[in-house]
């Protein structure tokens, strides 16, 4: 699953570049969302010269969609997206590793950004560049969502350190044959074109922003 510079356009969840291209885009939906209703009301307005109309109960329910799109615009510019520079210093070491990127992880107890994660074998290494993240509870929120999954064996490791991120990731393509040997896989029945670790990376994303 390498990744290559895109554009923000039409941009896919685990791409560099998903987030810009999300906040245009949700902006755009809530905006159509809130026009909607106003166009509504006002016209209910301009016909019967009064807001105490049937237009104006419309209109107020209508509104009630373009406020739950309004809480994801929030919390997508909550989100800190991957700078290119940080993105470009990355891609040279994905080499045959899954990988995937700009992911918001959430749980019931915290959300957590990850910049950048790459995958080999039965092993996850995720680079989050969120000083207050708690690195071992989202090690084992992801251990456990693999797990429910039936990824079994797998080892999560966070960090902190773009340089650290990056050796492990060399190390892992060094090593690859050996970390993905003896893995058994039968494909998902909903997604037989994904690989095993394609997969995983699918089952991450699922449960992030």
């Amino acid at each position: 699953m390498h990744q290559k510079a895109q554009g923000i356009k039409n941009v896919q969840k685990g791409k560099f570049g998903y987030l810009k291209a999300q906040r245009k885009k949700q902006i755009l939906i809530t905006a159509v969302l809130y026009a909607a209703p106003l166009l509504l009301f006002f016209t209910g307005l301009w016909q019967t010269g009064t807001r105490k109309n049937w237009f104006t109960m419309i209109a107020v329910v209508g509104c009630l969609p373009a406020c739950k799109w309004t809480v994801n615009v929030i919390m997508l510019f909550l989100q800190k997206p991957l700078s290119r520079e940080v993105y470009e210093k990355i891609v040279p070491h994905e080499g045959t590793l899954t990988t995937a990127y700009e992911l918001t992880f959430t749980a019931y107890e915290k959300n957590t950004s990850v910049a950048a994660i790459a995958i080999c074998g039965n092993e996850v290494i995720a680079y989050t560049e969120d000083p207050k993240a708690d690195t071992t509870f989202l090690e084992k929120h992801i251990t456990n969502i693999l797990l429910q999954n039936n990824f079994y064996g797998v080892h999560v490791k966070v960090v902190k350190d773009l340089k650290r991120y990056l050796e492990r990731m060399d190390s892992f393509n060094k090593r690859a044959d050996e970390l993905r040997k003896g893995i058994k896989f039968v494909p998902d029945q909903k997604y037989p074109e994904l690989s095993r670790e394609e997969l995983m990376c699918h089952t991450m994303m699922a449960i992030s922003l």
